[in-house]
């Protein structure tokens, strides 16, 4: 266990090696911060912090840089995450109000959240298996074609066309439609299969029976297909900027954000309420091996449908970047819950 006094100077050798991305030496730390003790003190205490693998010399006779153990005790020993200024805030909130559905919203929230963190950002739709029903429309194509519109609390929208075996007719189609509202909307999308499976037989007609079998098959396959799993993602270019923070190149970081199903797995990875910050090695991927993932859920009524998050280089601003996420998970919820 490191003592308070060298918790206190491996803060601020991060701090520095953040802020001007050259190594650190301790005249340059005792200049630059109150550490309250001398020199040769804090020299004995980053010999002690390097023993133990916090931080590492990159090259002889320079200062020193954080590790990725040195970067997981800042991060786990952090007292807040910095908050965002009142022009931020208010620049997010004008910023995702004006969008205009699900596709808007996440769209802006990649936008938005790369320009903060100056990161990569990828958010994650809400799933489907998550969410509630909002509404289910049921629309007349022809005498023996349907619409079936799925509506979810999240804004999301699914549509399928439908081939019915017999024509269907308006009075009917309007039959089934305030049915399968009144025992559907509002429920879970796991409670559906149960709640609409005697629907058919409560119908006369044997051609209606068939139909609504039909209408309830292609609904329940909306239900759990498994496509569902979509992402956006934005500002890779940000990454040029970064180009001296990976050790290799950068060519396998971007090959890994190419692939969506590593992506995906990535916010996985991260806690269904709070906030996760994988730092270097921790990645399981490879070719994220030098970046850092900062990642949390968000969604309505304080229940995480998806996650968010941003990528970048281990030598990020964990404060600032955790500060922003979590900042902007809050304002996309209160979109969903207002939607």
């Amino acid at each position: 266990m490191l003592s308070e006094r060298r918790l206190e100077v491996l803060r601020a050798i991060v701090q520095d090696y953040v802020g001007t991305e050259e190594p650190v030496g301790s005249k340059a730390l005792t200049e630059r911060h109150k550490l309250g003790v001398s020199p040769a003190t804090v020299r004995n205490d980053m010999a002690v912090l390097e023993e133990e693998g916090y931080i590492a010399q990159p090259h002889t006779s320079a200062g020193r840089i954080p590790t990725d153990k040195g970067y997981r005790l800042f991060v786990d020993r952090l007292a807040g995450v910095k908050p965002l200024s009142t022009p931020e805030r208010r620049a997010i909130h004008n910023f995702l109000d004006g969008a205009v559905d699900l596709d808007d919203v996440v769209g802006r929230t990649v936008r938005l959240l790369a320009q903060l963190t100056r990161q990569v950002a990828v958010v994650q739709y809400p799933s489907l298996t998550r969410s509630t029903v909002r509404h289910v429309e049921l629309l007349a194509l022809a005498p023996a074609r349907l619409m079936l519109v799925l509506i979810t609390d999240t804004g999301r929208v699914e549509q399928r066309v439908i081939d019915c075996p017999a024509p269907f007719g308006e009075t009917s189609l309007a039959d089934l439609r305030a049915r399968l509202n009144s025992r559907v909307v509002g429920r879970r999308f796991a409670d559906v299969p149960q709640l609409v499976q005697d629907l058919p037989e409560s119908f006369e007609e044997i051609e209606d029976r068939a139909t609504v079998s039909t209408v309830l098959a292609t609904l329940l396959e909306t239900l759990v297909e498994e496509h569902e799993e979509r992402l956006m993602i934005g500002g890779t270019a940000n990454l040029t900027r970064f180009g001296h923070d990976f050790p290799l190149m950068i060519r396998p970081v971007l090959e890994a954000l190419e692939e969506q199903v590593v992506l995906l797995k990535l916010l996985g990875e991260a806690k269904e309420s709070g906030m996760t910050v994988r730092i270097g090695h921790e990645n399981a991927h490879e070719g994220l091996s030098s970046t850092s993932v900062v990642s949390v859920g968000y969604g309505s009524g304080g229940e995480a449908v998806a996650k968010l998050g941003v990528v970048g280089p281990t030598r990020m601003d964990y404060p600032g970047t955790m500060g922003a996420v979590r900042a902007v998970a809050r304002y996309v919820g209160q979109i969903l819950a207002e939607s």
